[in-house]
Formats: structure tokens, sequence, C-alpha cells
């Protein structure tokens, strides 16, 4: 069956999301309305897009509403959408906190129609030209229904989800938001604070950033992302943000006293205990942190694609030291992740795949 999909804001994840679909679906109708009207145009002109609309009035037809704006824009727009999604359509958004959006759901009386949705996926680069249609494939795709969601809506949803080849994983909003808050959001906030904490303890000299390397620009590589989301990420999720951060500062307190006590058994706990777990999260190294030399390839999930790359990585002699999916990469930059054991042959292989006409990242 023919289903009528609509967009409010068309940037990355909406533009991913439509070229997705359509991809799998060429004859179902895309429809959108956002504040850039020329990148709108672009993808009606890619095939991608049916139809531009200029106000959520026009979408009173759909059978599905993504809300890809940011989330602070999302409550304006539901009231909007208040009086205009018909008997059936399936209200979703992209957001990456999901309590605050249930909220303004819930006072807007649309909790019947509305699951949340956050796809773990993502990019460097924004905007709908860089969107591609294998985005969301391989990653985790969080669905969040309200009390009020029927079961035959959120497997609707969980079938177009599906459809992308994401992976659907149900929670309930706040689970999700104290859940990225501890291994997202936090991490953030810890690379940030740690890069500022150098910066300013580094002499005039600057040797603290000229040997900087290894451990150290592995877990602050994510410091370089956009000023502009982390602030209003925080922002969304303070409460739960400040609770991790309230333990995670108590637990520093416990290390520097160790540390001021001279607490050989506590310390080596702290190493011995997080190595162990840290092990247990796949595709990782375990243990204290260690330079790891990795390339991100933007790959096409298709029967064949991983063999082939390390085919043409085989021919030229290069070695890898461990390949998989990355299936969080919500700021990662791949689809998929390939380990090597040096440096060089990391360089080596992100040339040679580039001349293969790949998306490449050298991390």
């Amino acid at each position: 069956m023919s289903e009528i999909i609509g967009f409010i804001g068309f940037g990355l994840i909406g533009g991913s999301i439509a070229k997705g679909l359509k991809k799998v679906h060429p004859d179902w109708k895309m429809l959108a309305c956002s504040r850039t009207a020329g990148k709108l145009e672009a993808a009606r002109a890619d095939g991608v897009l049916d139809e531009i609309v200029t106000s959520p009035k026009e979408l009173a037809g759909c059978d599905f509403i993504f809300l890809c704006t940011p989330v602070s824009c999302i409550p304006g727009y539901l009231a909007k959408l208040k009086d205009v999604v018909k008997p059936g359509c399936i209200l979703t958004d992209v957001g990456s906190t999901k309590s605050n959006v249930h909220h303004a759901v819930l006072a807007q009386g649309l909790s019947h129609c509305f699951i949340g949705g956050h796809p773990m996926a993502g990019s460097e680069q924004t905007g709908y030209e860089n969107a591609t249609d294998h985005l969301v494939e391989n990653a985790y795709y969080v669905l969040t229904p309200t009390p009020q969601s029927s079961p035959a809506d959120l497997k609707k949803l969980t079938a177009l989800v599906l459809d992308l080849h994401g992976i659907p994983l149900v929670l309930d909003p706040e689970e999700h938001d104290s859940v990225v808050a501890a291994v997202s959001h936090l991490p953030h906030l810890i690379a940030a604070g740690l890069v500022n904490l150098v910066a300013r303890s580094d002499s005039s000299r600057q040797t603290m950033k000229t040997v900087a390397a290894g451990g150290f620009k592995d877990i602050t590589r994510i410091a370089s992302s956009s000023p502009e989301m982390w602030q209003q990420i925080c922002m969304e999720n303070r409460e739960n943000i400040m609770k991790i951060l309230r333990d995670y500062i108590a637990d520093m307190e416990g290390i520097y006293h160790e540390l001021e006590n001279s607490d050989a058994a506590g310390l080596f706990r702290l190493f011995e205990e997080s190595g162990e777990y840290r092990s247990s999260i796949s595709d990782r190294s375990a243990g204290p942190l260690k330079k790891e030399y990795a390339v991100y390839c933007d790959i096409v999930d298709e029967a064949g694609a991983i063999a082939t790359i390390a085919t043409i990585l085989s021919v030229h002699q290069i070695s890898i030291k461990n390949i998989g999916i990355v299936h969080n990469r919500e700021f990662e930059q791949g689809a998929l992740k390939i380990v090597f054991y040096d440096e060089d042959s990391a360089s080596r292989a992100a040339e040679t795949l580039d001349s293969c006409h790949y998306h490449i990242t050298v991390r």
C-alpha cells in the first residue's frame, strides 16, 4: 500500500530518511516544509520529494509525519499539527531527547498518535546535501511510544524503521534520556572540560598541546562537536545530566582520596573493574585506553560489501586488526569501522579506499 510521508524540517536526518524510504518504496509520496526552501528544491530535483509545502496544515493527508526540527522547536509545531493529523496518521520525531517532547505531546492531546523516535546515526556534516539513503542502516533507532500508542501503530513504525535497515529499540522516554545522559551527553561534557583544563594548565610554550596524543586525543575527539547542538542537548536533558554528573564528580573525589592516601589497592580495583566492563563492550579494545588507528567507511549494507573492502585491502597487502559495523554512530563518521595495527596502514588504507570511490574518514 502506498503511503504519504510528511516532513517538517529537512536536513541530514530528515533527508536521509526520505531518501531511504524512496529507495525502498519509490511509489510512496514524500512532502516536506522547511525554513530553507532551496534545500527542498534540491530534494525535489533529486526525485526524493514529490511536493514542497509551505505550512504544516498542508500535511493533513499524510500517513506519517516526521518532525525533524531542533527539539526546542517541536512544541510550536505540535500546536500547529493538533488539528491537522488525520485519523490513523502516526506522528513521530527524530530528536536526541525524548521526555520533553512527550510532555509537549501530552499537553497538545496528541499522545494517541505520537511515537517518539531517535535514530542513533549522524555525521559531522549537516544539511540535506549530506543526506544518504543508507544513513540509518545498521544503526539503533530508538522508539518511545506513549501509554496511548496502539500496538498496531508501533508495529507500523517499526516496519518503517526496518525498511530503512535500522535496528528498532523500544524504550520509555525517561529511560532513553537517562541512558543517553550517561553514554553520550556526559562524555561530551567530560571531553570538553578536559580539553579546557589542559588549555588553561598549559605553559606559554604549549608543551601539553605539543605532546598530546594517544589517550588524550581519543577521549577528547568528541569535544570538536557543534557547540550550538551540544548547548541545546545539555539544556534539554539537564536533570538527567546533572544526576549522572554528580555521581561522576563523587567518583572523581573518591579517586582523588585514593591518590591522597596512597591507596594502591583502590586504584588497582578502579582499573581492574573498568577494564573488565570495557572489555565486555563489543568491538572495542580492553583495559586502559590504547591508541587506535581507525578508518570509518560509509558503505551500503548489501551482500559482499564488507568482503569487497577486505579484498581490496588484502590485494594492497594492508593487514586489518579488526572490522565491524557501528550500530550507534550518532557521533561517529561512518557505518563500517576498520582498525589497523599502525598509523601507516590506516593511512594507506584510507588512500586506497578513497581511490576506489568509498567515502572515508580517518580517526
